[in-house]
């Protein structure tokens, strides 16, 4: 077997729209291609003892050992290598379900769709299921030590890749409450939301930490003289930067016991308690000194009473924890190395964060706290009594948390929430030493040792004891206070053709609003005025930019079929979808090889739309108006023909529509009747020259409408939208080269020359075409460019684009000319393969009043050797414009006003 091509889809996609993260593994049979697994002697056998755990797989049978079943009776080896990705990841840790396996078009080559948790573990669970499966067909085995190695790598991708425990909590809580979130690209940042209404996060400290409040918390002696001048109970203390004075520090604290600890540390790193004698004084003072970034320390005065971390979150207090240091118990015949072992076979304990509890690491000062309380790891512990291994009590180094919340005595709720307050953190963890929290804190010779930005919430959401807190909820309503929004309006609009201008004019019709409009084309991303980045932007990535501008308020997304069939949509839904039409093009590319299927890719936009947004499809498309089966939220339609059966049942039920009648873009609701705006005046629609143009202005109008933009401002967008070489290049731009004009379009599949010779077949000169074909296209696809060339123009001149595509130089010329020869053999054409001399012969040739079309490779090119020919007294900026007098003839009876 032979892994062709990995994938990695992160969003809604033409697999699952519910499932977005899913890894699609192009995988080759080779010679086992036909070979059903019960014709292949020992593999059920090896398999079900290799990975045991595959027998709770219930596959299409319904019931557990299902899957077996199928290996038994016979399935192919694709179907296999999709169950044992999954298994291997379930076997490290990360529940996955999700499979499909399905033929591609070519023979023996699969496509193994399966679920991911984390994107590296899935793709090497695709690697090592083909790893193993191959091994057992070559072998009859696969190594225990080779799947243990498996396993070990799949757990150390899954704890490397796993958010932090207090961002996943949020995380969490942001996916119930259907709150968007994504991984920023720099220091592990969360993104709540969409565009203008997003939040940030980094662990527990939000964009609305104020820096003064989180550079104070840092600063431990600062910290505690502001407390100190407010009033609040804090321990005595100095900072020292030198050794030598750590005797002065210790006499002006009270005298022992001490406790030392690093001016700007976290995580209890460098902190001693309960100092008792000077040896270990100076030893403190090192590890101290050594974890200050500043190599200062602070000597403090050591108060008796349980360790308590209290969360205060937007000025409430929502959780405490008391926290006791790692210890073990004893039993009465263990020792204390044992009881260690035992602990830490706990399914709760992990390395680092990646569990509710940490293991307890036995080292230099495990060893130290041992022999401060007279023990050592070969001690035999009577029953009951405690073993301390640390003198912190930080879950990080082992510790464990018992809830506390309900127990803390309302003075010291008034208290927390003032310090929090004072120091102006939004999020504060703040440290207390108190024998009973039940009591006030002045009463308990109490105090509070620290206030700690970004604390976490491992403690309360998980607490060893006592009730788990959603600390998490809180957060959430403090950056959403009382309903406010999270996400930014979307519209994302798909098809064969027509997507681009759909898209520019959508956004038009959005800004007449007032409001900032992001959106993506095929020609960059903008961001309100201005280009953001130029290119071919439709896919995952470039949506990603739009969602994640903070100044954006609504997102106008064009998504093609290559990003959707690589890596899936950048959103979990959008307000409206637009599919514009599905025509037979990019056939044979990425494994989708019938328009059907075609259809399908399209139709994630439609199956995309929110409960309670709206799908926009073309009524005059079956395979489009089919897609309403699949729509969650309402289904608008748009139509070029009044009396289309679909447009008619739909508004009967109340439905809205638009649809082309007498002339005007007209909306249509029931019983309701606006005609919008005439096609005269809509330059969009080139005069209503251009039927697939009023088509899609009709879908514009539609996707503003049902979003609840105000008629007036669709209107003014129709009004004052004017596509032009500089703003919609290579869509149905026009020249007047003064005794002749020239148009550039990009169509490159049959329905885009279709739709422009609609148009062209309403020009009263003579029509010569320029064209060509990409050279990926199939066969019958170039042969239909021609016949349809054919039937357009008066004379072709068939040329080639510059990159064949895998083709060979006069391959796809030979196609268009046996299409043309198919559909007119008495029509005059001629062959110049170079674009640029072909542009130039029928420029140089062109009759008075004729009409010169190219489908161009390079639009940029084709409209620069355009504009070199335009008369003197032309202005450049105001050609290319796709407008036509109000006077040319109108032939086809659709278009007729």
């Amino acid at each position: 077997m032979r892994i062709l091509k990995t994938l990695t889809l992160r969003g809604p996609n033409y697999w699952s729209i519910r499932r977005k993260k899913l890894i699609v593994m192009r995988l080759d049979l080779e010679e086992i291609a036909e070979i059903p697994s019960n014709e292949i002697s020992g593999f059920y056998e090896a398999l079900s003892e290799t990975l045991p755990s595959l027998i709770e797989h219930h596959c299409s049978p319904g019931c557990r050992g299902g899957f077996l079943s199928r290996v038994r009776e016979g399935t192919l080896m694709g179907h296999i290598v999709e169950h044992v990705a999954l298994e291997l990841q379930e076997l490290a840790g990360m529940p996955v379900g999700f499979g499909r396996t399905r033929a591609t078009g070519d023979r023996g080559v699969y496509n193994v769709v399966f679920e991911y948790i984390y994107e590296q573990a899935g793709r090497y669970a695709g690697r090592a299921a083909v790893r193993l499966c191959q091994s057992i067909l070559d072998t009859g085995r696969y190594s225990p030590k080779e799947l243990e190695q498996d396993l070990a790598d799949l757990k150390d991708l899954c704890a490397s890749s796993a958010l932090g425990p207090s961002t996943e909590t949020i995380v969490k809580e942001a996916e119930s409450r259907g709150i968007p979130w994504s991984l920023l690209s720099a220091r592990s940042m969360i993104q709540l939301g969409y565009g203008l209404h997003q939040r940030r996060l980094q662990a527990t400290l939000s964009n609305q930490s104020g820096i003064l409040a989180v550079e104070l918390a840092c600063d431990k002696e600062g910290t505690k003289n502001i407390l100190a001048d407010a009033g609040v109970p804090v321990p005595r203390g100095t900072v020292i930067r030198y050794l030598d004075d750590l005797e002065d520090a210790i006499e002006d604290v009270g005298g022992y016991p001490i406790v030392i600890k690093p001016l700007d540390g976290n995580h209890g790193r460098g902190i001693t308690i309960d100092i008792k004698t000077w040896a270990d004084a100076e030893h403190a003072y090192d590890l101290a000194s050594e974890a200050s970034k500043t190599r200062s320390v602070i000597v403090e005065r050591y108060y008796k009473g349980s360790d308590h971390r209290v969360l205060v979150i937007n000025g409430k207090l929502v959780a405490v924890s008391e926290r006791v240091p790692a210890h073990v118990v004893g039993d009465g015949h263990s020792t204390i190395e044992t009881l260690i072992e035992e602990t830490n076979r706990d399914p709760n304990r992990g390395d680092g964060h990646d569990n509710v509890l940490t293991r307890i690491v036995i080292d230099q000062t495990a060893l130290k706290v041992l022999d401060r309380q007279g023990l050592s790891l070969d001690t035999v512990l009577q029953d009951g009594e405690i073993a301390y291994l640390r003198a912190t009590a930080n879950l990080s180094t082992g510790g464990i948390a018992v809830d506390r919340t309900d127990d803390i005595h309302p003075y010291n709720v008034w208290l927390f929430e003032r310090v929090a307050k004072i120091i102006g953190l939004d999020i504060a963890g703040i440290d207390v030493v108190t024998e009973d929290i039940t009591q006030p804190l002045p009463d308990t010779d109490g105090v509070i040792v620290e206030v700690n930005a970004a604390p976490g919430f491992r403690m309360h959401v998980a607490p060893s004891r006592g009730l788990p807190r959603n600390v998490a909820a809180p957060v959430l309503d403090m950056l959403y206070p009382d309903g406010a929004p999270n996400r930014i309006p979307i519209i994302a609009l798909t098809g064969t053709n027509g997507k681009t201008t759909t898209t520019r004019l959508t956004a038009h019709i959005y800004r007449q609003t007032g409001k900032v409009v992001g959106y993506t084309s095929t020609d960059g991303v903008y961001i309100g005025d201005y280009l953001a980045q130029k290119g071919d932007n439709t896919g995952p990535q470039s949506a990603a930019m739009i969602l994640q501008d903070p100044t954006v308020e609504v997102a106008v997304l064009e998504s093609a079929r290559g990003g959707i069939l690589r890596a899936g949509l950048a959103f979990d839904r959008c307000d409206v979808g637009v599919v514009l039409n599905v025509a037979a093009d990019h056939l044979g590319l990425g494994d989708i090889n019938t328009i059907e299927q075609m259809a399908q890719v399209k139709g994630v936009i439609a199956e995309t739309v929110s409960p309670d947004g709206y799908a926009v499809l073309n009524a005059d498309d079956p395979l489009v108006a089919a897609m309403a089966e699949k729509v969650r939220g309402k289904v608008t339609y748009f139509s070029m023909q009044s009396d289309n059966p679909v447009v008619l049942e739909h508004i009967r039920r109340g439905g809205l529509a638009a649809v082309y009648d007498n002339g005007y873009l007209t909306l249509l609701e029931g019983e309701w009747k606006l005609q919008v705006e005439h096609v005269k005046h809509a330059p969009v629609t080139m005069g209503g020259m251009a039927p697939f143009m009023i088509a899609n202005a009709l879908a514009a109008c539609l996707a503003a409408f049902a979003q609840g933009v105000d008629i007036e401002h669709i209107r003014q967008g129709l009004r004052t939208f004017k596509p032009s070489a500089a703003q919609t290049p290579g869509r149905m731009n026009l020249f007047d080269l003064g005794t002749h004009h020239a148009l550039v379009d990009y169509a490159h599949n049959p329905a885009g020359y279709e739709a422009v010779g609609a148009f062209v077949k309403n020009w009263p000169g003579e029509r010569i075409g320029v064209v060509g074909g990409p050279g990926d296209r199939r066969d019958e696809d170039l042969i239909l460019l021609g016949r349809i060339a054919a039937a357009v123009f008066d004379r072709i001149i068939v040329k080639e684009d510059d990159d064949k595509r895998g083709r060979h130089a006069g391959e796809v010329a030979d196609l268009i000319r046996q299409g043309i020869q198919e559909e007119n053999p008495n029509c005059q054409y001629e062959t110049i393969l170079d674009e640029q001399r072909a542009l130039n012969v029928a420029l140089d040739e062109a009759p008075q009043e004729a009409l010169v079309v190219i489908f161009p490779e390079s639009v940029t090119r084709a409209i620069a050797m355009i504009e070199q020919r335009l008369p003197s007294q032309t202005n450049p900026g105001l050609n290319g414009t796709a407008t036509v007098s109000s006077e040319a003839p109108v032939n086809s009876p659709s278009i007729a006003s």
